[in-house]
């Protein structure tokens, strides 16, 4: 429908991205969303050049920016009171009344009044089972607008879709894992997100972007990009990624305006826990092949001058390595050494004692891949859960482990992210990548409070290899400070 606005009438949402130019003459005639951005029809050049973000398109004629900066938009039309027909929005204001009350816990109520600080658009990071879902419910109760929340996997979709319907009711919309259906509140996977936000980026005021740090890659950052959203709330425990590239997500959802530490959570939402590390010797056949397996990669390593912890020191390998015989025994070898100290046969009999030691309690035991998660539940006779596992098969296991029928699940990663099982208490990593997020998000999936719980994570190290190393890195970080209880 045809609609003349004044910029006052508009959504008066303070913004943390653009300028505010200040020109009298300044006239727009027509905003319209197309495919991810917005044309601007009746601007002059001299007034299109006080904005960084908006464009000339030589092809259509007329100046064009992208969606996301539509609120930054807005904000210069009402500093200067200008009138605009505004035909790009398409998202409507919804019933913003909760079903059943939330009292928020202490850091909850804190992350919601920092957000709301910046103008409801930034990021918040709390720990695993700090109840960043229930914070995102009393921010879709602040803002009462169509919301579209972004999540990893179909396991998570199906998680909010059960929140989100008992306190707000109603048809939930979901785009992914076979459903194509939009509502007012829509939950979608960031593969679909990606994939159908150059179609509905206008549909929504709202994004709720869980576990933000999926955002910077090079396809899932599109869908802040094309959306016109002018609210965001980005939602991880781990914010750091490898490539360094989390300051995009501030530049495309908002800043960080609350992190909180798992320490300071104990007892309002996360159980006491503790970190326990074992070092396990190889056997002598086992350590020898390591040593000779490691001596051959860390030549070749050597030898091209390649350096390993810099930001491309892998893909240096990778590359150099793809080049030679030599290189690719380098390969080889590096893939053997890491395979001996990840699955050590010492490994296996730790593994058991700790599964014997707490027969009576539910235990997540992580690996880092799916052959050494398979070889365990081969071993002792547990049941496997990884990405190959049938969604059918996968949700019954869950329900098992919830009800106590199954005590022990054996996973690669599939239960790293977003996973809600509170019941487990015990956490096992046999193995895993050096990545800090990885293991904040394994002891995550055993801190979720319950009466007289306690938590422990194990983690099996191979002594006198780089396992060790790894781990004392990976030990900085804070939710690996031993709790206090």
């Amino acid at each position: 429908m045809y609609q003349m606005h004044r910029a006052r009438t508009t959504d008066q949402a303070t913004c943390t991205f653009g300028i505010t130019p200040r020109f009298k003459e300044f006239q727009v005639t027509t905003l319209r969303f197309d495919l991810g951005s917005i044309t601007i029809e009746g601007m002059e050049q001299t007034q299109a050049d006080h904005f960084t973000f908006v464009k000339w398109d030589s092809r259509t004629k007329q100046h064009r920016l992208m969606a996301m900066h539509y609120r930054a938009l807005l904000e210069s039309l009402f500093e200067e009171d200008m009138s605009y027909d505004d035909l790009a929005r398409a998202y409507e204001p919804i019933n913003g009344e909760l079903l059943s009350s939330i009292k928020p816990r202490d850091h909850q109520a804190a992350a919601l009044k920092a957000w709301k600080k910046e103008n409801s658009r930034a990021t918040v990071c709390l720990p695993t089972g700090a109840g960043k879902t229930i914070l995102a419910m009393l921010a879709i109760a602040e803002i009462k607008r169509s919301t579209l929340i972004i999540v990893p996997t179909i396991d998570l979709m199906q998680q909010w879709e059960s929140v989100v319907k008992k306190f707000f009711g109603g048809d939930v919309g979901l785009l992914g894992g076979g459903h194509h259906d939009i509502k007012p509140i829509t939950i979608a996977t960031y593969d679909s997100g990606q994939m159908h936000i150059e179609r509905y980026g206008n549909r929504f005021g709202f994004l709720v972007f869980d576990e933000c740090h999926h955002l910077p890659g090079p396809l899932y950052q599109k869908i802040a990009i094309c959306s016109l959203a002018p609210y965001r709330l980005g939602l991880s425990a781990t914010l750091e990624r490898s490539d360094g590239k989390e300051s995009l997500i501030y530049d495309i959802v908002g800043p960080l305006a609350y992190e909180g530490q798992v320490q300071n959570m104990i007892g309002s939402g996360l159980s006491p826990y503790d970190v326990v590390t074992i070092e396990v010797p190889m056997n002598p056949e086992e350590h020898e092949q390591y040593l000779a397996a490691r001596q051959i990669y860390t030549g070749f390593i050597r030898q091209n001058r390649i350096n390993m912890s810099g930001p491309q020191g892998w893909q240096n390998f990778m590359f150099k390595a793809s080049r030679s015989s030599e290189g690719k025994q380098a390969m080889k070898a590096f893939r053997l050494q890491k395979q001996l100290a990840q699955a050590s046969a010492n490994k296996l009999k730790e593994l058991w004692e700790i599964i014997k030691h707490h027969a009576q309690d539910r235990m997540i035991i992580f690996t880092n891949d799916n052959n050494l998660a398979y070889r365990i539940g081969k071993l002792f006779i547990l049941p496997v859960l990884t990405h190959q596992t049938k969604p059918k098969e996968r949700k019954k296991m869950l329900e098992e482990f919830k009800k106590g029928s199954i005590n022990i699940l054996v996973t690669s990663k599939v239960l790293n992210e977003g996973v809600d099982v509170p019941e487990a208490s015990v956490g096992v990593v046999v193995s895993g990548s050096a990545a800090i997020r990885e293991h904040v998000q394994r002891l995550g999936r055993i801190l979720r409070a319950q009466k007289g719980k306690t938590a422990v994570l194990y983690e099996l190290v191979s002594e006198g290899t780089s396992e060790y190393f790894v781990n004392k890195r990976r030990k900085e970080h804070s939710a690996y400070q031993r709790s206090a209880h």
